[in-house]
């Protein structure tokens, strides 16, 4: 919650971004699929989109640590109120995720960063 100085609203999450020599990979935007329009809650486990605004989001992820309401449509983590895209829900290794977010940290990035080798869908 300390490397968020200049947020109105924190919030606890994981984000994982593409690694930077690999960018020109990235996915083109995608739609914003609001969680008012799917059901999808930002609760402890949930994997969801980053976005910089509306229709904006490519290839970084977030993983929820607890409930985070404040990230569904209506919440005030953004200005424009839509929310974030919720996708998924880690089922298995919130003990990972909790070792991860305990990693040592410069701001907002872990030093030295972690490489996540698999995903799998369930």
């Amino acid at each position: 919650m300390n490397n968020q100085p200049n947020d109105s609203v924190r919030i606890e999450v994981i984000q994982c971004d593409i690694n930077p020599d690999r960018k020109k990979e990235a996915f083109p935007p995608i739609e914003l699929e609001q969680t008012g329009k799917t059901g999808l809650k930002h609760l402890d486990g949930a994997v969801s989109m980053a976005r910089a605004g509306p229709n904006t989001a490519t290839s970084s992820i977030f993983i929820c640590i607890n409930d985070q309401p404040q990230l569904d449509f209506g919440g005030k983590r953004n200005p424009d109120g839509q929310g974030f895209a919720a996708f998924a829900k880690v089922v298995k290794g919130m003990d990972v995720v909790m070792k991860i977010q305990n990693s040592s940290a410069e701001g907002q990035s872990l030093k030295p960063p972690i490489r996540i080798l698999s995903v799998r869908r369930k």
